[in-house]
């Protein structure tokens, strides 16, 4: 058999049903053998954005997200988004095919290794074709056990020739059983969080992903903590009345206080990074910290750690839980606070609103769009200035459904990020709000978005301007006629894609959306909203710190 076709069968084997990409000559007969074989290709119209699908795809479903790009400029296209992946620890596999051994002086030959190497990703190679099925499944399978992105290079010489045919069935991965931290450790932890008076418990991602929120809950309850969450496990405690929301820049005001206030305080598989801890100054220096992680390598990487427990969340959770009394323990909770935090959260917290007869406030936006969205939604965000609106105003219905591709600020992924959310989740109606600089960038994908008919609903918060820089500069004096643009007219290039699109300028505009929603959703709806430019987000200053 034709290796590539191998290796494409052989993906599909492992258990690759939808994949993404931009074909090229150096990945065609891999991507046929894989559609012949039963996978769904989503062809994207640049590299960057299906490597970003590719990655949100494995967000919202936790499977491998498989993208394929031909060699040399299709990889190089590819890595600002592979970046992204690497640094939010995706379970990825690029397929890219490379030049030959003997082609010295192709046109396509750089060093493709050094550069996926230098962002960070793990690189992977057809050896020969003999190896090339175990090359592959080695490659997949270490994508998904060690959840990283693996670049897997098929060279031209090699993917041309014959090998043995691959099984029809390949060995299943045997998962190993969920670590527990030194027992030394974890009753010195229980003491410490028994004698707390203000306990509070953050998990992140790595906590949703062992899927520790039940048992941090029933923690929670023995010791009287309140809770709080990292961005990418937005709304993991949505229901529990204890809940702060987001830690870190993303705060409101009362969960700030609350969690500064607290003497003791749990991080389960969350980094305690410089956007959760306000860089490092939100967590109180008396408060004790301990942190959660089954990489070693994570602890105290960001923050302080007073005690450092190496293990799997749902299973550390359930070893404490099981070092105290089973009962439920009112700490600093009160009725009293109950209310507070009931009031205290974005939804509910009052602003003056200052839109004009040309352009919305975005809060009043945000808020207006959070108003109409059905309970399962799909959220996906660009990077920049309005970023925030997205996690502050709108729900998530649990925290994979929120894609916030942002661990490496990239401005101009949003798009990209939404369709790969909706094709993760069809189920689910997508969001995806974008600023008009990413919105542009990625404008490309607009005619994707309308190829398959994925009935998404993209949110422009359009201020003509990159504003982040806007209101970086503004106070310091400097021209910023450099970061600011005439207006785009958004709902006419999305109906020139094949979209649908309305212009919001106020708040009454939004009816259009409402009547969107109610219908088939069969074509998407692009909303191009004038937002008022001079609003300044709320988290942008501690943003400002670190820039």
């Amino acid at each position: 058999m034709n290796t590539a076709r191998a290796v494409g069968q052989t993906l599909v084997r492992l258990g690759v049903e939808e994949f993404f990409g931009v074909i090229g000559s150096g990945n065609l007969v891999a991507t046929n053998a894989m559609v012949a074989a039963g996978a769904r290709f989503y062809n994207a119209r640049h590299e960057g954005g299906a490597i970003t699908m590719a990655d949100a795809y494995s967000r919202v479903t936790g499977r491998v997200g498989l993208c394929t790009v031909h060699h040399g400029p299709g990889l190089t296209n590819a890595m600002t988004g592979l970046t992204e992946a690497v640094k939010s620890r995706t379970p990825l596999l690029l397929v890219t095919s490379d030049v030959g051994a003997r082609a010295l002086l192709s046109n396509f030959r750089i060093d493709q290794a050094q550069l996926v190497l230098a962002v960070g990703a793990v690189v992977a190679r057809l050896l020969s074709p003999e190896t090339a099925v175990v090359d592959t499944v080695r490659a997949y399978r270490r994508a998904l056990a060690e959840r990283i992105p693996v670049v897997l290079m098929m060279p031209l010489d090699v993917q041309q020739a014959d090998c043995p045919e691959p099984p029809a069935e390949l060995p299943p991965l045997v998962a190993l059983p969920p670590s527990l931290p030194d027992q030394t450790a974890l009753k010195a932890a229980a003491a410490l969080l028994a004698e707390a008076r203000r306990p509070l418990i953050i998990a992140g991602r790595g906590a949703v992903l062992a899927g520790a929120g039940d048992g941090l809950e029933h923690l929670a309850e023995q010791i009287g903590a309140l809770l709080a969450t990292s961005a990418p496990a937005k709304d993991y405690f949505q229901n529990n009345r204890w809940s702060l929301g987001i830690s870190g820049g993303f705060s409101s005001d009362l969960a700030a206080e609350l969690i500064a206030h607290a003497d003791v305080v749990l991080s389960a598989g969350a980094s305690l990074n410089m956007w959760t801890t306000r860089q490092g100054s939100l967590l109180s220096r008396q408060a004790k910290v301990i942190a959660i992680d089954s990489d070693a390598r994570a602890l105290g990487h960001h923050h302080r750690v007073d005690l450092a427990l190496v293990g799997d969340a749902r299973a550390t959770g359930c070893g404490l839980s099981a070092q105290l009394p089973d009962r439920a323990v009112p700490g600093w909770r009160s009725d009293e606070l109950g209310a507070r935090i009931a009031g205290g959260s974005w939804l509910k917290q009052p602003y003056q609103d200052e839109s004009t007869p040309e352009r919305i406030d975005p809060r009043t936006l945000s808020l207006g769009v959070g108003e109409l969205l059905p309970r399962e939604v799909n959220v996906a965000t660009d990077g920049g200035h309005f970023c925030g609106n997205a996690a502050l105003y709108w729900t998530v219905p649990e925290p994979a459904a929120f894609a916030f591709t942002q661990n490496f600020q990239v401005v101009g992924i949003g798009l990209a990020t939404g369709i790969g959310a909706a094709i993760g989740r069809p189920d689910r109606l997508t969001v995806t709000a974008l600023g008009d600089g990413g919105a542009l960038m990625g404008i490309s994908e607009l005619e994707t978005v309308s190829r398959f008919r994925l009935g998404m609903l993209i949110v422009v918060f359009n201020d003509a301007a990159f504003g982040a820089e806007v209101h970086h500069f503004q106070p310091l004096g400097e021209d910023l006629s450099l970061v600011r643009f005439e207006d785009t007219d958004f709902a006419r290039l999305a109906r020139a894609a094949g979209l649908d699109a309305v212009t919001v300028r106020r708040r009454e505009d939004l009816a259009q959306v409402r009547e969107w929603l109610a219908g088939s959703l069969d074509r998407s709806l692009l909303v191009d909203a004038k937002v008022v430019p001079t609003v300044v987000a709320p988290w942008l200053e501690e943003a400002f710190k670190v820039h």
